[in-house]
């Protein structure tokens, strides 16, 4: 936020001894110094998730640039107020050096801590220490990234009065200003959203489009024809993208399903269709209904629907465990719907991801819904981050899911997303909104940990798993974290959250923002990784006849092995 010219413009009584430099050269003003020092203090305190240096350097940065907007704007309005004393050039020279003071010794003092405290949340998560004199580099980047945002809102504020001075030579003041700031903001809008859409975006469609042509080291055209992708498919494998074509080369044998589990199994069926195997979203469900027909996926036991990340993306450890569970009995159906890595589309494009999720469990649903009781397999859902988020778009609330599926495991889902919002805003009262509890348990659950879901009621079937971890900053980014200080930093954190961790204006926005960035380079069981666990899960969802802890123990090893 831009300093006020009001707060920072001499006495209308000083003398003009030298020309006065424009307004982004000016010196800073001290209230917004100290509203800096004071979020920079607060920029370094635990957070969900470890950070690089850098990536602190850039909270941190940010974080003080907030700080110095709001003390900025706090002295204006107390200024607008009619509260402006002329302090002494005595009193001046106090106030700076206590700032100047207390800058020297809480700059070093929080840098130190804080690269301890990075270090206890290491520990926590599982994740190797690091060294802590990378720390010393925090202050720089984070200097370096408030001193250009500040001198960009200063340029900003330079170029509103010059065209507020233009236009005063015709038009009353008070328009001149008003007009000049909406030119300004528009000239801002239109530039950041043709950059971000027409150019970045664009170029960075086309290079993840160029790199969806590759396929991952090791990954081979299956020739089962219960894959998409194999000769018996109509579906190409040249034509599945990158993603595509490692899901259906994956998963569990027949034969190894057997030996894991200790009991006969079938082949998995795997259906997928890319993104450019039809011109409309819509077309692309048709054609992996159109697999599942091919292949026999309907008449499997359980079939699952699943909607992926941005460029077509499915977690292993969950579609594998759902298919050791089930004893090779299913049938997987998922489709690609863009080309754009989930980070971008997460900021990008929350609309298409959507219609997938609908698009492809309609089109299923369908064909589902038209065949004999008796010859309808189990329909689950799962889905991850923004398939999570997509995939519910199917359903209008948390009743609507247990009406229409037999299941479902929702992982890792984003903030954002409904019905999960609105299941969790209306949760039991006393429960935690990282773990809330629907209507006692009944069918849905959320949970941590796999024995989270064990509650007093009975769970009847179907059974819907919200899984989320406490230090998943995915889930819980929220815009409203700005200003307000959300129910699970009110209540009790959880086992994998550090204990320090609290709720600060502004700077907690930041903090799980920069989380966000490299949540699934931890250990399975913290922020955004999804692991073997799974298993645990579906057992309590499908629970398969005969199925005991020790088949999933063996699942969860074998998953482990890869």
């Amino acid at each position: 936020m831009p300093d006020s010219p009001d707060v920072e413009s001499p006495p209308v009584d000083a003398p003009d001894t030298e020309t006065p430099r424009p307004g982004f050269l000016r010196a800073p003003h001290p209230v917004g110094l100290a509203g800096a020092l004071l979020f920079f203090v607060w920029s370094m305190t635990p957070s969900l998730l470890p950070r690089v240096w850098y990536l602190q350097g850039v909270a941190t940065g940010l974080s003080m640039v907030t700080g110095y907007g709001i003390g900025v704007l706090v002295a204006w309005v107390i200024r607008r107020c009619g509260v402006a004393p002329e302090w002494s050039a005595r009193t001046r020279r106090i106030g700076w050096s206590a700032l100047a003071g207390a800058a020297a010794i809480l700059v070093p003092l929080f840098l130190v801590l804080g690269s301890w405290w990075q270090q206890i949340i290491r520990d926590l998560v599982g994740v190797a220490r690091v060294e802590r004199s990378f720390y010393l580099l925090v202050l720089l980047i984070a200097v370096l990234v408030a001193v250009l945002l500040l001198a960009a809102g200063r340029g900003l504020r330079a170029a509103t009065a010059g065209l507020t001075r233009f236009a005063g030579r015709w038009l009353p003041a008070p328009v001149a200003k008003l007009g000049a700031v909406v030119l300004v903001v528009a000239v801002v809008v239109v530039l950041l959203n043709g950059a971000l859409y027409r150019g970045l975006l664009g170029a960075a469609e086309e290079s993840a489009k160029l790199a969806d042509k590759a396929t991952a080291e090791g990954v081979e055209q299956p020739l089962l024809p219960e894959r998409s992708g194999s000769p018996a498919s109509a579906e190409p494998w040249d034509s599945l993208g990158k993603e595509g074509r490692t899901f259906v080369a994956g998963g569990p044998s027949a034969e190894r399903i057997a030996a894991v589990t200790g009991a006969p199994a079938r082949t998995p069926i795997r259906v997928y269709a890319g993104r450019e195997s039809a011109d409309t979203i819509a077309g692309i469900a048709d054609r992996v209904v159109a697999e599942l027909e091919r292949t026999g996926g309907f008449d499997r036991r359980v079939l699952a629907v699943v909607t992926t990340t941005g460029r077509g993306w499915v977690n292993g450890n969950v579609a594998s465990s759902f298919e050791y569970v089930s004893g090779g009995d299913t049938a997987i159906a998922a489709m690609q719907y863009s080309f754009l890595p989930s980070p971008l589309a997460f900021i990008a494009d929350r609309d298409t991801p959507q219609v997938a999720g609908r698009a492809l469990f309609e089109a299923v649903y369908e064909v589902w819904a038209a065949r004999p009781d008796d010859r309808r397999p189990k329909l689950v859902v799962f889905g991850e981050s923004l398939g999570s988020y997509g995939g519910q778009a199917a359903f209008a609330s948390g009743p609507d899911l247990v009406a229409r599926t037999d299941g479902a495991l929702l992982v890792g889902t984003p903030n954002f997303a409904e019905p999960w919002g609105r299941i969790t805003a209306d949760r039991d009262p006393g429960s935690p909104e990282r773990l809330p509890v629907v209507d006692g348990g009944a069918h849905l659950r959320f949970a941590s940990r796999p024995d989270d879901t064990a509650l007093p009621a009975r769970w009847e079937f179907p059974r819907l798993v919200f899984w989320q971890h406490a230090s998943d900053p995915i889930t819980w980014w929220s815009f409203d974290l700005l200003w307000h200080r959300p129910d699970w930093l009110r209540e009790p954190l959880g086992p994998d959250v550090d204990p320090g961790m609290r709720w600060l204006p502004a700077v907690t926005f930041w903090q799980v923002t920069l989380d966000m960035v490299f949540s699934a380079d931890v250990p399975a069981g913290f922020g955004h990784t999804y692991g073997p666990e799974a298993a645990q899960l579906w057992a309590q969802i499908l629970d398969p006849p005969g199925w005991s802890a020790a088949a999933t123990e063996r699942v969860e090893n074998a998953l482990r092995e890869g």
